[in-house]
């Protein structure tokens, strides 16, 4: 017997008091009924009870439902995907990463039919079921739809709202090019918004990370709308978060005026290791981590003074990179002390390389540029879904607000910390 409860009898029950809606889009609401029935009858079985049903194999709870848009062939339909109170839920039906897989699949194909795949790439075709092979037709069309989507990913206005931190970063591919395989630079940008939650704005390949490079991609972002801080509006590009590389510096302060600039602390740990060994290295690094744990910014600044003083006599060398990166490593001080373990490293855009890593160790040479660009394009749009739909924000709303007053030059002081104003 039918649930009387369930999204198809409650659509039966209108179209038969109206029969006017069964003349209009019937097919595509009893799409979408049938298909949150299926939802909720997996939701059920992972939860181990149906709604208000008590019962001993009850694993977790519903808590509320977040909303999702599916494109089908009668139309997009309106879903509603249950959450859970502990655990995660997505209904196996949606593929939640059928794009990337699209894309997987279409970059092997490729470097298949031009005969430059290595042997793990043939088995990885033939185990998808072409064992007969592939026309390049079929790989031309998979492309181009995938392509489509990853280009208007791209070149989406960033107008919307504004970025107050950004995380710039690259990673490494070899790319066949000429007759020859490459390492090509893959530059990626996410940003922070003023609500708080993280977005993928941009990527890019490049031959090096020169500045000139850097400058195209930052470029790039300004003309798709990505707000700059000027002297009557601040509300613009804050704090940009990379490693110490020159050329994005430099483009930086070319391209997104009034913004300043962090050092990742994790990086210059690793300049630090690389300079001393692993062995002589950790006592230091353990030693300048105390600098972080400080809770105002008039703390954090007295103990950088003083742990370089105190390796001045054993490391001269670590107290000279540390004097002479005083002003970047410290730029996190200026910002709300919510955000300060949030923005003064790279690491999150260092867990997004290592997932683009981790598909690209799949092809291992890319057959050509836009063969990059397909994959890890569909990657970060994979990605950026999910934050943008995702529960949790990058930083609280709260925390936005009190960066909005700091950067209109107020200064505040924090429950656990004193807040400076912005300095150029």
């Amino acid at each position: 017997m039918a649930d009387p409860n369930s999204a198809v009898s409650t659509l039966i029950n209108q179209v038969l008091t109206d029969p006017d809606l069964a003349h209009s889009d019937v097919f595509r609401q009893m799409l979408q009924a049938g298909l949150q029935d299926l939802i909720e009858a997996e939701a059920t079985a992972t939860i181990g009870a149906a709604r208000y049903e008590r019962s001993e194999d009850r694993a977790t709870r519903r808590n509320g439902s977040r909303k999702k848009t599916l494109a089908t062939p009668s139309g997009e339909v309106d879903l509603a995907i249950p959450k859970l109170r502990k655990g995660s839920f997505f209904p196996s039906l949606l593929n939640p990463r059928r794009r990337v897989d699209k894309a997987l699949y279409a970059v092997i194909c490729q470097a298949w039919i031009d005969g430059v795949s290595t042997r793990k790439v043939d088995d990885l075709v033939r185990a998808l079921g072409n064992e007969s092979g592939i026309s390049r037709s079929t790989v031309s069309r998979i492309c181009a739809d995938i392509d489509e989507a990853v280009a208007e990913f791209l070149a989406r206005r960033l107008d919307h709202t504004w970025f107050p931190y950004l995380f710039v970063d690259a990673t490494y591919v070899d790319v066949r090019h000429r007759g020859r395989v490459v390492s090509q630079a893959v530059a990626v940008v996410t940003g922070v918004s003023s609500q708080g939650r993280r977005e993928i704005l941009t990527m890019s390949v490049g031959d090096a990370e020169s500045t000139d490079f850097w400058t195209q991609v930052l470029r790039g972002l300004r003309e798709r709308g990505l707000k700059v801080s000027t002297e009557t509006d601040p509300e613009g590009v804050a704090l940009v978060i990379s490693d110490a590389h020159s050329g994005i510096k430099a483009a930086v302060k070319a391209i997104l005026p009034g913004a300043g600039w962090q050092r990742c602390r994790v990086h210059f740990a690793r300049n630090v290791t690389q300079r001393l060994g692993s062995a002589h290295s950790k006592p230091v690094n353990a030693l300048i981590s105390t600098i972080f744990a400080q809770t105002t910014a008039e703390a954090v600044i007295a103990q950088y003074k003083q742990v370089a003083e105190s390796l001045r006599a054993s490391f001269p060398d670590i107290a000279d990179m540390l004097e002479s990166a005083e002003v970047d490593l410290t730029a996190f001080v200026s910002m709300p002390r919510q955000h300060w373990q949030k923005i003064w490293s790279n690491n999150p855009i260092e867990r997004l390389n290592r997932e683009i890593k981790r598909r690209a160790d799949v092809v291992q040479i890319f057959p050509n540029r836009e063969s990059v660009t397909r994959l890890i394009g569909a990657v970060l749009q994979e990605q950026h879904e999910e934050w943008q739909y995702g529960e949790r924000r990058y930083l609280s709303e709260i925390s936005m607000r009190k960066l909005v007053t700091v950067l209109h030059g107020q200064t505040e002081v924090d429950p656990v910390g004193v807040v400076m104003p912005l300095t150029a």
